[in-house]
């Protein structure tokens, strides 16, 4: 890989002498996204790559982009996003509006299957970014055993391994962990270790929501890095966070658990969306056991009185203590199918609408019919912003989203799904200097992306992909709410993915610039 590499940087360089760029960008305060101070320069493409980074005197026939007064960023590398979508989505607008060039897919235990099947059919339909994935221990865990709440035997062991060396062998980057979700909350350390092992010895990562983010942050933290140090493999810990009133304030000690594992010559880092709200079902608030076996086996939980009510009352428990954060008014629905008009709306509202008392005891008993309708994706607000800065600042976080694809009028999704890196270019750089410029950067650019193990992705450097991100710095800011998130955000100028626009002048293209990636096993 490096001699290749070598050979393009030396073929390019030489092409580059003759002058003849496809497209030249000027003027343009040029970050280079290692966290170095800025330079005016200019950059000359020729077809996807990044030929020359210097003054450039173009012909008149060479493509030109002024850019002064605004910032040249490599494109934005999102390691954490829900691609789910994509097949009818495969534009990738909500991302690409705000500067993002590449996405990781298949978090928090999820990913595609069969794995090879599912990249063919992103390459035959083209896709607007770059995108990757991981294979998600959840969905193996789910083909080999169901939502079984019991260890594996040793048989279903070795086939959930098998399917991770067939996962890394199509393409994936590595194996994600949703160790609060069903059937990964069933699963002992043990098995995580043994199949996160396959993903470390064909040059993998690990992403892991962690088993708790709550309560139990810093027994997640501790069982993340105990298996980063037994399975040898590079961790991330996705989406940090400290949720829930009782943990406000307590994202210091998760992140000296980080410090101590990296002086201990561990490889852990993090990753983080910058808001104050997680999203996810509303199952999340329901007891795993209650829903171990699947939804027939929740609806025999629910008609037995003594079972329901121990349900309700960890309901109760999780609204004060965990994902609720002590109020109804801090669960907001965000995608109802069986219900439209809850959407926006908190679990407070519904009660109101049920001709309910809005007391925990209702809101349980709503958070159980929810479930028993079908389920619903939430927002919950229920972090501290002092957090959400800690764990911002600190060195070894990256930016990403864990949105989704979205598209307007379709629910009421998480406004990260299109403001993420706006929204810390504008309030968290900008307006509070909670980051220096070029750091942020860094951490939505170099950082994440030399995580995935990308050798052309995330600089702005000769021989690099000529993925780019052209922004406003006094202008860029996200526009969509919590309660009315369907907005583009403002400031992104032009988005360049391997050398053609996706946007320009603000106007986003619907091009299908992007490529599938492949992981190390292939690359």
């Amino acid at each position: 890989m490096k001699n290749r590499l070598l050979l393009i940087v030396i073929a390019i360089s030489v092409l580059s002498c003759g002058k003849k760029y496809d497209l030249v960008i000027i003027n343009g305060q040029v970050h280079s996204g290692n966290g170095d101070p800025s330079e005016l320069t200019d950059i000359g493409i020729i077809d996807d790559r990044i030929v020359h980074i210097g003054k450039i005197s173009p012909n008149s026939d060479t493509e030109i982009i002024d850019a002064t007064g605004l910032v040249v960023s490599p494109g934005f590398v999102d390691i954490h996003a829900h691609l789910d979508p994509i097949l009818e989505l495969s534009n990738c607008e909500s991302h690409i509006r705000q500067g993002v060039t590449t996405a990781i897919g298949g978090p928090d235990g999820g990913g595609p299957w069969p794995f090879k099947n599912y990249l063919d059919t992103l390459k035959s339909i083209g896709v607007g970014m770059n995108v990757g994935f991981l294979m998600g221990h959840n969905k193996i865990r789910a083909n080999v055993m169901g939502l079984e709440n019991r260890a594996p035997t040793s048989v279903e062991l070795d086939s959930m391994k098998s399917q991770m060396q067939i996962a890394m062998n199509e393409g994936a980057f590595g194996i994600s962990t949703g160790l609060k979700y069903l059937p990964g909350t069933f699963a002992k350390i043990d098995e995580v270790i043994e199949i996160s092992k396959v993903a470390a010895e064909n040059g993998g990562i690990y992403t892991s929501h962690l088993r708790d983010e709550g309560e139990g942050l810093l027994n997640g933290v501790g069982e993340a890095i105990e298996i980063c140090e037994k399975a040898n493999i590079p961790v991330v810990l996705t989406h940090h966070k400290a949720i829930g009133k009782p943990m406000w304030g307590r994202s210091s000690e998760s992140l000296a658990l980080i410090d101590e594992a990296r002086a201990n010559g561990l490889d852990v880092m993090a990753d983080q969306y910058p808001y104050a709200a997680s999203h996810t079902g509303i199952g999340i608030l329901i007891p795993s056991w209650a829903r171990a076996g699947g939804n027939g086996k929740y609806r025999q939980r629910i008609a037995n009185p003594v079972l329901k009510d121990s349900i309700k009352k960890q309901i109760i428990y999780n609204i004060l203590n965990d994902r609720g954060g002590s109020d109804l008014r801090r669960i907001q629905f965000s995608k109802v199918a069986w219900n439209k008009d809850l959407e926006a709306k908190t679990l407070h509202d519904w009660c109101i609408m049920e001709g309910m008392e809005p007391s925990l005891e209702n809101g349980a008993e709503l958070v159980i019919r929810a479930q028993f309708s079908g389920g619903a994706s939430c927002i919950y607000h229920a972090m501290s912003e002092d957090d959400v800065r800690n764990i911002m600042k600190y060195p070894h976080t990256a930016i990403a989203s864990d949105g989704r694809l979205s598209q307007k009028g379709d629910g009421s999704p998480h406004p990260r799904s299109y403001g993420t890196f706006v929204r810390v270019l504008g309030k968290y750089v900008r307006e509070e200097k909670v980051l220096t410029l070029e750091d942020a950067i860094r951490k939505m650019t170099s950082l994440p992306a030399n995580r995935m193990g990308f050798r052309d992705k995330g600089l702005i450097r000769a021989g690099y992909k000529a993925d780019i991100t052209i922004f406003d710095p006094n202008t860029v800011a996200e526009v969509g709410t919590f309660t009315d998130p369907h907005h583009f955000p403002v400031g992104i100028i032009h988005v360049i993915i391997n050398g053609k626009f996706s946007v320009k002048d603000e106007q986003f293209l619907d091009k299908k610039n992007g490529a599938v990636l492949y992981g190390p096993k292939i690359l």
